[in-house]
């Protein structure tokens, strides 16, 4: 193991709540093992994985606070639907905080609530890891889509964008902007396909 990423749990350990922390830790697994599968360097994968929720030791508030603070520009998207936003400032800790100069891994880290279109493997893979890692189990076709993501990547990915738009959208909730673009981006991509 990467002694980097030793020192980062340590850290992560004392501040995140323990269910965060092993979600956090779950994630990374997850995304070394999907690094695995589609040929992505596990240290990296586990770095953007152990990091992705960093900033998830603030509430939504002081997220935002701290966003302003740091001059870290918020849409007005973002503030209606203020639980994506620590992927953002999760970013700007990975880099300031940890060390982190991989733009790859920055950008995992700053799109892993929302998607965007033109996603790396390293984005894919972590947004994936995120939705379908083993302490999960709130979504019924949980256990189709965790064998997809280890068959299509792809199609795990847009079965993912698509059943978090429904939800959204049948629950009343509000849906981030970079969500719609990153879904119509991504049907229309599989639409092309066929």
């Amino acid at each position: 193991m990467n002694s980097k990423i030793l020192s980062i749990r340590e850290d992560l350990a004392s501040r995140l709540k323990p269910g965060r922390y092993e979600h956090s830790l779950s994630v990374s697994f997850t995304c070394m093992a999907l690094a695995m599968k589609y040929g992505f360097d596990l240290d990296r994968a586990e770095l953007a994985g152990i990091l992705h929720d960093c900033a998830k030791c603030y509430d939504n508030t002081a997220i935002i606070e701290k966003c302003r603070k740091y001059g870290l520009e918020l849409t007005e998207g973002e503030l209606q639907a203020p639980s994506v936003i620590h992927a953002k400032l999760g970013a700007f800790l990975a880099e300031h905080r940890y060390g982190v100069t991989d733009p790859e891994i920055l950008s995992a880290i700053a799109c892993h609530t929302t998607g965007k279109p033109e996603m790396s493997l390293l984005d894919k893979i972590l947004y994936i890891a995120d939705y379908i890692e083993p302490r999960r189990n709130k979504v019924e076709a949980l256990p189709e889509i965790r064998r997809l993501a280890f068959e299509d990547l792809d199609e795990a990915l847009f079965q993912i964008m698509e059943g978090t738009l429904h939800y959204l959208e049948s629950s009343g909730s509000y849906t981030d902007t970079m969500t719609q673009k990153a879904y119509h981006y991504y049907k229309k991509k599989k639409e092309e396909s066929k």
